[in-house]
């Protein structure tokens, strides 16, 4: 055997050079301490003056670059989130890979009638019920935005009714600092307590700065109520290049993770070591169609940029995926294989929007189980395989020999499992028998597993005691949030 031979066969992917990222950061740093940040929060400001920072004008904080490298050393490199149950779930951090759904979708499509309507709670739990179903989805989020229940009790609703059909960690929106504190409240009411929930959370709060080079009142309050509490927060911004910052992708990089080097220094300067993902979304604003463009490639690009900064910072980042069709076609299948792929090779460690369709706007579950699909194949591309004296296998051959079968030896049925990836719905049937069951595309396939799973699959439910807990702590939200206006 010769010495020294690496016998694993992986992929490797990198966008950047090592020169690259440092050029990208040492422009995200001049734009932090020369342009500066708009924090719209006095405590944030008055965080930011006391560590050192020039403010001009009310709110203007000029962050210098010391500051920024002594953020990006305190926040932690990995961290673990964990289920419902306390078992651990996700590894956040190095080249670990999480894919889980997206929040917040104004409409999704029945899959019985094939119809598009305004989304209801039905449809936040029916995605948790497929999500937690499916074996490649590591994390839940509400995926629909119902418009059926209170609009300040909205973001409450969702998360009680995620945390009632799955056991999967949570990634949840929040309207303001008011249902985010509540939301935290039933976690912990579930977890067994807020220190349980503090080292073994199972929840990860989605938060946004605002572009171009902002922090609102209500984003900074957030941010530092899960700094405070252990929470782990995905703060990252969202940029549209050509609309909130330069259209050429390297000005849109720069600024983006200027923004998020910002969140970092916030956070951490709350509460130094508390868990943070960050990173950036830089989206091209299509300029025929003036929509932000989910499928393109130059958002493969960003987001494989965004992954190699934030792998060089050694902090954990997020990533994302998606489709510009509005239907589960051969566009949004396509758009979506590329952005798993992708997303997977970056080595992104919580990458999200699994089953969106329409730019962010449209869900089908029936994209979730194929995503699952998608994201199983992917995994097994990057296992790669091994270069060994037993995978070589010359002294098999040798006993089969010229004109021989291997199909009937004892090293096919020792190795065939691990070998070959097997399929869950992609059919592989010869031409008679896939008529014979009925010539299914593969979009009819999956959506009649989809609807399999929502009849018959049966999630692990919330203990008695604990449910009438959660239930109590969301009545007395509704009636506390009635009326109150959340300030952003």
């Amino acid at each position: 055997m010769n010495s020294g031979f690496r016998s694993q066969v992986v992929p490797s992917y990198r966008l950047l050079t090592e020169e690259q990222i440092k050029e990208i950061h040492l422009a995200s740093l001049d734009i932090l301490e020369t342009i500066g940040m708009r924090v719209m929060n006095e405590e944030g400001v008055q965080l930011l003056r006391d560590a050192g920072c020039r403010v001009t004008g009310k709110d203007v904080c000029h962050i210098p670059a010391w500051l920024v490298e002594d953020c990006i050393r305190s926040a932690p490199p990995r961290f673990t989130v964990y289920n419902r149950n306390g078992e651990e779930a996700m590894n956040i951090g190095g080249r670990h890979i999480n894919f889980g759904l997206g929040t917040d979708l104004i409409n999704t499509y029945d899959l019985e009638t094939g119809e598009m309507h305004e989304s209801v709670l039905q449809d936040v739990a029916n995605a948790a019920k497929v999500a937690d179903y499916c074996e490649e989805v590591n994390f839940v989020a509400s995926y629909a935005l119902p418009h059926d229940v209170p609009v300040n009790s909205m973001y409450i609703e969702c998360f009680r009714t995620q945390m009632e059909n799955t056991v999967k960690p949570i990634f949840f929106t929040a309207a303001g600092y008011e249902d985010l504190s509540i939301m935290i409240e039933m976690a912990a009411a579930v977890a067994g307590g807020e220190d349980k929930l503090r080292a073994k959370p199972f929840l990860i709060h989605y938060s946004e700065p605002t572009a171009p080079l902002q922090h609102s009142y209500g984003a900074v309050r957030k941010l530092f109520l899960c700094a405070e509490k252990g929470i782990p927060i995905n703060y990252t911004p969202g940029d549209i290049m050509g609309g909130s910052t330069p259209i050429t992708l390297a000005g849109g990089i720069a600024q983006a993770n200027a923004e998020g080097l910002s969140s970092i220094v916030l956070h951490q300067l709350k509460a130094k070591g508390a868990p943070i993902i960050c990173g950036f979304a830089a989206v091209p604003l299509d300029m025929k169609t003036a929509t932000f463009s989910y499928g393109a490639p130059d958002f493969r690009l960003t987001n494989s940029a965004s992954s190699d900064l934030y792998h060089y910072y050694d902090i954990p980042m997020w990533s994302t995926i998606g489709t510009d069709s509005h239907v589960f076609d051969q566009q949004a299948s396509m758009e979506h294989v590329f952005g798993i792929l992708l997303a997977a090779l970056d080595g992104s460690n919580l990458i999200h929007d699994i089953g969106y369709l329409g730019q962010g706007l449209v869900g089908n579950p029936a994209m979730i189980v194929m995503d699952n699909e998608i994201i199983s194949y992917v995994k097994r591309i990057l296992r790669g395989f091994d270069i060994t004296p037993e995978t070589l296998a010359l002294n098999i051959m040798r006993e089969v020999g010229p004109g021989g079968q291997f199909m009937t030896t004892d090293h096919t049925l020792e190795f065939y499992k691990q070998e070959q990836w097997r399929t869950q719905l992609i059919s592989r049937d010869e031409p008679a028998s896939w008529i014979a069951k009925g010539k299914l595309s593969y979009g009819e396939r999956v959506t009649q597993k989809t609807i399999e799973i929502l009849k018959t699959h049966k999630p692990q439910p919330l203990p008695d005691d604990v449910r009438k807990k959660v239930d109590t702590i969301a009545k007395n939200a509704q009636k506390t949030l009635e009326g109150m206006t959340f300030t952003a």
